[in-house]
């Protein structure tokens, strides 16, 4: 895996959008992705490219449209590599008491 063409994908919030958008229902196609964003159609699928590069979307065909899905797993090897290092409680603790401060306790 190529840790900084994840970084590189990550660091865009168009393509972090598109993720959070396939996170909560994998399996899109690309007019359904590119609806409420005010992106054109090329833009989204440049987007998604990248995204395919950095190995975080995957696609298949189904019938004449591509589907698109979410891949967690370069993600989860991030997150033990760089984040499982350091006290994941304390960590936890900080970004739940963050949230708070900010009122964003979702």
């Amino acid at each position: 895996m190529d840790d900084d063409a994840v970084f590189r994908a990550l660091a865009d919030a168009s393509r972090r959008k598109l993720l959070d958008r396939l996170h909560t229902r994998n399996g899109q196609t690309l007019g359904e992705l590119c609806r409420g964003l005010h992106m054109t159609r090329q833009a989204v699928a440049k987007h998604l490219a990248i995204l395919h590069e950095a190995n975080l979307v995957a696609w298949k065909r189904q019938g004449r449209e591509k589907l698109h899905f979410l891949n967690p797993v370069p993600l989860n090897d991030i997150a033990e590599r760089w984040i499982g290092k350091f006290e994941q409680r304390r960590l936890s603790a900080l970004s739940a008491l963050k949230k708070h401060l900010e009122g964003d306790d979702e």
